[in-house]
């Protein structure tokens, strides 16, 4: 693609110069800069690309793409946009050859969910049609390999180069979580979706948007930016058992087709008389005046409404209704997704990625139902350098149904992890709470402590094999940590001395 080409993807711009040889690469990254290539400034929070502009000229970039006007003299040929973050965007598309718009693509938002909708809905499109792409919180699968993701929504230049890996591998669809901050920050501007799928909006992010207000317009950019994109047929898929959902509903109908789902008797897909049990979830759809009994492996009956997402956004993909069906009973676990870990002396043990006080909510729930002759325990705590206000109401949803209380360390980051358990605190009844800072410690504790019949719960870090603290990063997997534990215990099953929870002083 000459430059002509490449730049005329960018509306607005105003091109300076010209270039005697075709672009030898296309970067946003000063440290990856080449002799020929285009340099885009952007903005980030950390670093300004602007200000490496001239390191990336005497590196040899033939071209900058920047915010600001053309220098006096300038030997590259110079191409000033109003926003860098979109610019970059559709010339990491165009460079690419436009993948999004020859793939089906899928994205899910929300606060909750979006994990496991976006595996389910991957596992739908793979068995329906044999490859698909995944991109999301714990890997991204570009149809030929999966490696461990290190964004829930990567950066411009990785996203538009795995989705064109994904239709050399033979992908026809791409499952993908879209991350407010991706949202806000145009990470997947140049991406045209097919199907949008909101999940819901719970408190989070506060630390980046302000708001929940700002946080909710972050989430509705997906949706006004697939009703601008022009892709035919283009659909929202919303849950309107949330607030939020039900207002997104109304704004979306008049610029864009929209479909529903939830628990409510209006929505377009509705689940009906639902069992919930360790063994799964089951629930009738009644989708178009038809009712179907849907199974799912799947725990909880938040996961009744995952699976109901995954669902309307399959149909909306084009999936028929009845495969989408089948596939959902031999959908997979998903990694640190309500995953039960162990089942020991009748005491089961799960972890949940959920670190937002209405997915703690929803999972603590889920353990008392299926914990009915035993207790709750509950081993959580909060990411340091977040939102802060969120900390006590993340104790009030873990006390809302559990029996103990065991607050600990998440990642805390550069933040003291005594005083975040202390901001945790206030929301937890004093007869609930207990504190251990060292989460090893803590999750040992709980599984000590445990009687047949009760369940445990350990929350915050699900699928994570890391532990983020000041000065280090160290290995840690929650459910290794209950592996090993089994693992010292002796013939006689009991277990190896382990600290006991102490009460809150």
């Amino acid at each position: 693609m000459n430059s002509k080409q490449l730049f005329s993807v960018l509306p607005g711009a105003v091109v300076t110069g010209q270039l005697s040889k075709p672009l030898t690469a296309l970067t946003d990254d000063s440290r990856c800069v080449v002799p020929g290539c285009c340099f885009v400034a952007v903005k980030g929070t950390q670093f300004d690309g602007h200000s490496a502009i001239d390191g990336a000229i005497a590196g040899g970039a033939a071209a900058i793409v920047a915010e600001t006007p053309c220098p006096a003299g300038a030997q590259v040929c110079w191409v000033q946009v109003e926003d860098t973050h979109l610019a970059n965007g559709l010339l990491m598309s165009a460079w690419h050859g436009f993948p999004s718009d020859q793939l089906v693509m899928l994205g899910v938002t929300g606060t909750n969910g979006k994990t496991t909708i976006s595996y389910l809905t991957n596992a739908i499109f793979r068995a329906t049609w044999q490859k698909a792409g995944l991109i999301g919180t714990i890997l991204y699968d570009d149809g030929a390999k999966r490696v461990p993701s290190h964004n829930t929504t990567p950066g411009c230049a990785e996203l538009q180069s795995k989705l064109a890996d994904m239709l050399k591998n033979g992908c026809r669809a791409c499952a993908m979580e879209v991350s407010s901050h991706a949202l806000h920050q145009q990470r997947t501007a140049g991406c045209n979706f097919r199907v949008g799928i909101f999940t819901n909006l719970t408190q989070d992010h506060l630390d980046y948007h302000g708001t929940m207000e700002e946080y909710y317009e972050a989430k509705k950019l997906l949706f006004t930016r697939m009703a601008a994109s022009g892709v035919p047929k283009a659909t929202a898929v919303i849950n309107v058992d949330d607030e939020y959902g039900r207002r997104l509903a109304e704004e979306l109908r008049p610029i864009m087709r929209v479909r529903t789902f939830g628990l409510s008797k209006d929505a377009d897909f509705c689940a009906e008389p639902r069992i919930v049990s360790l063994k799964g979830s089951q629930y009738e759809l009644r989708y178009q005046q038809k009712t179907y009994l849907v199974r799912t492996p799947l725990i909880g009956e938040f996961n009744v409404s995952n699976s109901l997402a995954a669902l309307a956004g399959a149909v909306a993909a084009g999936i028929n209704i009845r495969d989408a069906i089948a596939c959902l009973a031999q959908s997979p676990q998903v990694p640190g997704r309500m995953e039960l870990v162990s089942s020991v002396n009748n005491v089961q043990c799960f972890v949940d990625y959920a670190h937002t006080p209405d997915a703690v909510e929803n999972v603590c729930r889920t353990m008392k139902q299926l914990c009915r002759q035993g207790r709750v325990f509950t081993v959580f705590g909060c990411g340091g350098d977040r939102d802060t206000s969120k900390r006590p109401l993340m104790g009030e949803a873990a006390a809302r149904y559990s029996d103990v209380c065991i607050v600990t360390s998440d990642n805390p980051r550069s933040e003291d992890p005594e005083k975040i358990i202390d901001a945790i605190m206030p929301g937890i009844p004093k007869e609930k709470q207990h504190r251990i800072t060292d989460r090893e410690e803590a999750i040992r504790a709980a599984l000590q402590n445990a009687r047949p019949g009760d369940c445990i719960l350990i929350a915050g870090k699900g699928h994570e094999n890391y532990q983020i603290f000041a000065n280090e990063t160290i290995t840690f997997s929650d459910s290794a940590v209950v592996q090993k534990y089994y693992e010292e215990m002796n013939p006689e099953g009991r277990s190896v001395p382990s600290r006991k929870p102490e009460g809150n002083k």
